[in-house]
C-alpha cells in the first residue's frame, strides 16, 4: 500500500498523533478523541475539512475554532510538519501505512459500526481491504494453560479451513494462540494492536505472512507507543466491530480488558452475538457473560458448520451508532453517497439511524432473507420466545430480526400482549400505542 498522504491524513496527523520518533517524548498538546470530535463537528457544520486547516489561508479559519480550542495551540500542532515527516519515514522504513476516517480506503466496517467514535487515525500493515472481509473474532485471557491453547489454535484452524478471516488482538495467550492456529493452517488473520505496532511488524516470525496478505496488523495507537491498559480496553471494540462474531475462550470475572470488552458489547454496542465456550472447565466469567447475553459455542466440527453457524448468527442485525452514521472529518463520504446511488441505495439509506445497510451478497443477508420470506408468511400473530423457538434462536436474536421487519413494514406489532404478525395479513390493524 502507497505511502501517499492526503492533505487531510496529514492535517489529522498533526492534530491528534503523538509522532514518536525513535525514543523521543511525544506532544502533552495532541488533541484528545473528544476534542478532535468537536473539531470535526465544527468544520462539517462549516462545510470543510480538515486539510483546509493547512492552507495559506487558514488564519481566519484557525480564528473561527477559537470558540472550541486555542488558535495558538491547533497553529502549534500544525507547525510540527519536520516531525512528521520524520515519523514517515520511520514509518515507510518499516512498511507501515497509515490512513485516517478522511481515506476512501479507511474500513467502512469501522465507519458504519463507530461513526465519529472510529479511530482518527490507523497504523497499519498488511492488506488494508481484507480488514472489512468479516469473519470470527477470538479474544481471552492472557494467562491460559496449554489445554485453553491447544483449544484456541483448534479455533484459529477451523476458522482457517473455512476460508473465514480470524479477528483478535494479538495480546500473549488465548489472541496469539488463536491467531497461531489460522496462520499455520493457511488462512488470513486480522491482528488490532494496542502497542507495539513497529515491533510487531519487524518480527520474523510475521514478515512472511505480512508479505503474502494472510496478515494484516493494525492500531489506533502510534506504531512506537508501550503498552497502556487503556489503550488495551478501547481497542477491544474495534475487534467487535470487525468480525462477524466472537468468541470469548476465557476470561476473568468483572476485571480485564477479555471482560470490559464482551460486556461493553453484550450491553451495549451489540455488534454481533457474543459466544463463550461451552466445554472444558467452567470459569466464573464465562457463565457471567453467559447470563448478560452470550451464546454457548455451538462446537462446529466442520468448516460447513462453521459456516452455516456464522451465517445464522451474523444475520442479527445491529443497530447504527447513536451520535452518527458516519464519521464527521470524512470528505469520502460524499463519494459513498455517489456510489450507494449508483448501486441503487438512497442517502437517506446510508444515514439512516436505525438498521445498517449491509451487502446483500453476504451470508447474513442471505439468511435474513430466508427469515424475512418465512415470517411474512405468518398465518397468525406470534410472540418473540415463540419465534425463537420455531427459528431455534436465541430470543434476543429473533427479537432484533422482529424489530427490523416491523421497520420494513414487513410485520406489524400488536399491543398487549406483545406479538408480531405479517404486515399482509387479514383482519383489522392495530395501532401499536392503543
Amino acid at each position: 500500500m502507497s505511502m501517499t498522504l492526503s492533505q487531510n491524513t496529514q492535517a489529522i496527523l498533526l492534530l491528534t498523533a503523538p509522532l514518536i520518533a525513535g525514543r523521543g517524548e511525544s506532544s502533552s498538546e495532541t488533541l484528545t478523541i473528544a476534542e478532535y470530535k468537536r473539531l470535526a463537528r465544527l468544520l462539517r457544520d462549516r462545510q470543510q475539512q480538515p486539510a483546509d486547516l493547512l492552507s495559506p489561508d487558514a488564519g481566519e479559519l484557525l480564528h473561527g475554532c477559537q470558540e472550541l480550542l486555542s488558535s495558538e495551540r491547533l497553529a502549534r500542532l500544525l507547525g510540527r510538519g519536520f516531525l512528521l515527516s520524520q515519523a514517515i519515514e520511520r514509518w515507510q522504513a518499516r512498511a507501515i501505512w497509515v490512513i485516517s476516517r478522511a481515506d476512501a480506503v479507511y474500513p467502512k466496517r469501522l465507519k458504519t459500526r463507530l461513526g465519529e467514535e472510529a479511530p482518527p487515525i490507523l497504523y497499519g500493515c498488511g492488506d488494508v481491504a481484507s480488514l472489512d472481509a468479516g469473519g470470527l473474532a477470538v479474544v481471552g485471557s492472557r494467562h491460559v494453560d496449554d489445554v485453553l491453547v491447544h483449544y484456541t489454535e483448534g479455533i484459529g484452524r477451523l476458522v482457517a479451513t473455512a476460508r473465514c478471516t480470524l479477528v483478535s488482538g494479538g495480546a500473549r495467550g488465548i489472541d496469539q494462540a488463536a491467531m497461531r492456529g489460522a496462520l499455520e493452517a493457511g488462512g488470513r488473520v486480522a491482528g488490532v494492536l494496542a502497542d507495539s505496532l513497529e515491533r510487531a511488524v519487524l518480527c520474523r516470525e510475521h514478515r512472511e505472512v505480512l508479505m503474502d496478505e494472510r496478515l494484516v496488523l493494525i492500531s489506533p495507537y502510534d506504531p512506537a507507543a508501550g503498552f497502556n491498559v487503556g489503550h488495551a480496553m478501547q481497542r477491544n471494540k474495534l475487534i467487535y466491530a470487525l468480525a462477524d462474531a466472537a468468541l470469548v475462550v476465557s476470561s476473568d470475572y468483572q476485571k480485564g480488558g477479555t471482560w470490559a470488552g464482551a460486556v461493553e458489547q453484550l450491553d451495549e454496542l451489540r455488534f454481533v452475538p457474543v459466544y463463550i465456550r461451552s466445554n472444558g472447565e467452567t470459569e466464573k466469567g464465562l457463565e457471567s457473560l453467559r447470563e448478560k447475553g452470550a451464546l454457548r459455542w455451538p462446537n462446529p466440527a466442520t468448516p460447513q458448520a462453521f459456516l452455516e453457524m456464522l451465517a445464522t448468527q451474523a444475520a442479527v442485525n445491529v443497530r447504527a451508532p447513536k451520535q452518527a452514521c458516519l464519521p464527521l472529518d470524512a470528505p469520502d463520504t460524499v463519494d459513498d453517497r455517489t456510489n450507494d446511488k449508483q448501486q441503487g441505495h438512497s442517502t437517506a439509506e446510508v444515514c439512516e439511524p436505525g438498521w445498517n445497510v449491509m451487502d446483500s451478497s453476504s451470508p447474513a443477508e442471505k439468511l435474513f432473507a430466508k427469515v424475512r420470506e418465512l415470517l411474512m408468511r405468518m398465518d397468525t400473530p406470534k410472540t418473540e420466545a415463540e419465534v425463537a423457538e420455531e427459528l431455534q434462536v436465541s430470543k434476543s436474536q429473533a427479537k432484533e430480526w422482529l424489530q427490523r421487519l416491523v421497520h420494513e413494514r414487513v410485520l406489524e406489532r400488536l399491543p398487549r400482549p406483545v406479538r408480531y404478525r405479517s404486515a399482509s395479513s387479514p383482519g383489522p390493524l392495530f395501532d401499536e400505542h392503543q
